[in-house]
């Protein structure tokens, strides 16, 4: 890629930026969008929708970057919660790494390169190859890349100083956090698998004799899990029904309660949206009745189904549930819970397993009505679907390298050779479009490693989530990374195959080599991704839909959280791209700190033998310096020690009411679908279920 290629594809994501920007700082002012930029404040009751018209909300502003900035830590922390936090203290270190980095590379590193004549580039500075900018342009035996070499260890000893510190900030953030915070059920429950229930007894009595008698003085209760999953779907379609209803009524817009019943409410005839969403809502209750007479008893709870209208009917359903060998059990203390936690609880290691529970409302429960086998079947095929997907995205690689040598596309398709030498075409096409190709086929994975992830058997959507995040960093590093730099050239020499020791060589040429895609890379799918994500193309598309057609969408309801799962991923490989061409292309490192600053705003081989020799000890001295964290911090993080667990617990004992406290927590890890509900009215026997009871019959667990 020549030089004008890049300021090419600079220019167009820059702009793309700007617009965004523009187009944000407009849309978040008109009252119609006020779910999609401030869906938050409207879950908490602080802003409504509606309002008059203004001719100031039509003018961009740049108001609301002053204002992300305007927040300390401490109300970040308070407001956004510890996860957040920490993910923004990524972009923080980030900077401050990549600062000093590109000080050193900008202005020491990227000036040696350049003033080397390796690859005798006699072009104009304007069509010039960017990999005069890198370590290949630098004479082999140089005495110059000592300066490289020194310039390594000075790096790498500002990033372990920086890690260092930043650990120890995170770690003391989170004991104070943790002092500050009241008691949550999941600080004092287990989750406990594998419950060996004897014949004649239920899983109910087993858990409760076993923890009486081993655990008598910190054992408070336990909540037993019940298969409910298809009784759990229906109450899920009430729940959101329910919304719905609750949302029109608010809004008192007689004109919009009247749409058609057909497909997208453009056809059928029209009715009333409110007695709609009524009726649907009682044939779903009609078909939580038909679900508890097809279950067979084995344990009986009870389900009151709470009618909400102007009048107080209640309906009572009694559900015949089967247990699942698994349980909730909570104690009395965090120190008992951790006691629990962390001692093997029967002689056989496969019984009473113990694990810490998530967050009652990030439980997942269809978790437990899979069978073990199920689940293990599950995680093979996710291994098989993750590996066949790694492999079919080579294809795409290869068409993106493809497109960044000219000289290979005009051998393709020699019909193209006349629109391919025009200056404008070959700076897109070399410049921009690989890594939008790239950028969009690469967007299509991280939901795919969600659906994958909810396939293994986690208990919780934050397990879920973390799986699929490691999936995405993987997936990520291989085919961006090493699948970029080995298509890129080394899979055009087959013969590294035969020879293996000319693989570091290779290695050596092919890494430097691929700076200039990198460095558009980053460029499209930092900058202009990181500008989209504020203006939420997507959600805006799916509001105005809505709008048009009088639905409402469930997002009005559920503000959405951060994407850990893509977002990263994508900052790590950023990182590593920062840290491997800090030496080799030092170029990079400016467009990299753009994208960590804009990224805080929308979150908040060369032949010189001794010098190659005396830098094999800087990976090793990484490594030491890893484990050494792993021992130091890693803790830490895992679990809160027995100094602060007792601490706390005796702090609670004084300033809170632990009694209240105990009773709600003994109803804490209730199945949501046998929790009481409120729904609209009644319905009769006259209305037809959506579901009919033979289906269920055949299908009942």
């Amino acid at each position: 890629m020549i030089l004008s290629a890049l300021i090419t594809s600079v220019g167009i994501n820059l702009g793309l930026c700007l617009l965004f920007f523009t187009l944000y700082s407009i849309l978040r002012k008109q009252p119609a969008n006020i779910t999609v930029y401030a869906p938050h404040l409207v879950a908490e009751g602080k802003v409504k929708e509606g309002g008059n018209f203004n001719l100031e909300r039509l003018l961009p502003t740049a108001g609301w970057v002053r204002k992300a900035w305007e927040p300390s830590e401490e109300e970040f922390l308070s407001n956004s919660g510890l996860d957040a936090f920490v993910f923004m203290r990524i972009f923080i270190f980030s900077l401050k790494v990549f600062a000093v980095g590109g000080i050193i590379g900008m202005f020491i590193l990227l000036p040696i390169n350049y003033l080397g004549s390796q690859l005798n580039d006699d072009s104009d500075f304007q069509h010039k190859s960017l990999d005069s900018f890198s370590i290949s342009n630098v004479n082999n035996g140089s005495n110059r890349l000592w300066i490289h070499f020194s310039a390594a260890y000075i790096f790498t000893g500002i990033v372990c100083y920086l890690l260092y510190y930043e650990y120890l900030y995170l770690s003391s953030k989170r004991i104070a956090h943790f002092y500050l915070s009241k008691p949550q059920p999941n600080q004092f429950t287990l989750l406990v698998r594998g419950i060996p229930v004897p014949p004649g007894s239920t899983c109910h009595d087993t858990v409760e004799q076993f923890f009486l008698e081993y655990h008598p003085s910190t054992y408070l209760s336990h909540s037993v899990v019940r298969r409910s999953n298809k009784l759990q779907s229906l109450v899920n379609d009430a729940d959101k029904m329910y919304k719905k209803l609750t949302h029109m009524k608010q809004k008192n817009d007689a004109p919009k309660r009247q749409r058609r019943d057909g497909c997208l409410g453009l056809f059928g005839r029209k009715v009333d949206i409110v007695d709609h969403y009524e009726r649907r809502l009682g044939d779903i209750e009609d078909n939580v009745r038909m679900e508890q007479s097809s279950q067979e008893a084995t344990v009986v709870m009870s389900l009151v189904v709470r009618v909400i209208s102007n009048t107080s009917t209640y309906s009572v359903i009694t559900l015949n549930l089967k247990e699942v060998r698994a349980a909730f059990v909570s104690f009395k203390t965090r120190f008992g819970a951790a006691v629990a936690l962390h001692i093997q609880e029967s002689v056989n290691p496969t019984e009473w397993i113990t694990e810490k529970a998530p967050e009652p409302r990030d439980v997942y429960w269809p978790f437990f009505t899979v069978s073990f086998i199920k689940r293990w079947i599950s995680k093979l095929v996710v291994f098989v679907a993750c590996t066949s997907l790694t492999v079919l995205f080579l294809i795409p690689v290869a068409i993106v390298q493809g497109l960044t040598h000219l000289d290979q596309l005009e051998t393709w398709f020699p019909f193209l050779r006349g629109i391919l030498r025009l200056s404008v075409v070959s700076q897109v096409i070399t410049g921009y479009l690989p890594s939008l190709i790239l950028q969009l086929f690469l967007s299509l994975v991280p939901p795919i490693m969600i659906m994958l992830s909810s396939m293994q058997g986690y208990i919780s959507w934050s397990q879920i989530q973390k799986s699929a995040c490691t999936k995405v960093l993987w997936f990520t590093i291989w085919n961006i990374f090493f699948a970029n730099v080995l298509s890129g050239s080394a899979l055009y020499r087959v013969e590294i195959f035969f020879e293996p020791k000319e693989i570091p060589r290779i290695l050596g040429e092919a890494v430097p080599s691929q700076a200039s895609f990198f460095i558009a890379y980053v460029v499209t799918s930092g900058w202009t991704t990181m500008a989209s994500e504020i203006f939420q193309l997507t959600k805006l598309i799916s509001n105005f839909i809505s709008k048009i057609f009088g639905r409402n969408s469930d997002d009005d309801f559920e503000p959405p959280s951060i994407p850990y799962h893509s977002e990263i991923p994508r900052i790590r490989l950023f990182g590593l791209l920062g840290v491997t061409y800090f030496i080799l292309a030092p170029l990079i490192l400016p467009f990299l700190l753009i994208y960590f600053c804009l990224g805080y705003i929308v979150f908040r081989n060369q032949k010189l033998p001794l010098a190659s020799l005396l830098i094999l000890p800087l990976p090793i001295l990484t490594l030491l310096f890893n484990e050494y964290c792993q021992k130091r911090f890693f803790p830490m993080f895992k679990d809160y020690p027995a100094e602060c667990l007792i601490k706390k617990d005796r702090a609670d004992q004084n300033e809170y009411n632990m009694f209240e406290f105990y009773n709600n927590l003994a109803n804490a890890y209730n199945d949501p679908a046998l929790m009481p509900k409120q729904y609209s009215e009644r319905s009769d026997s006259h209305r037809s279920p959506l579901l009919h009871s033979s289906e269920y019959i055949s299908n009942g667990n």
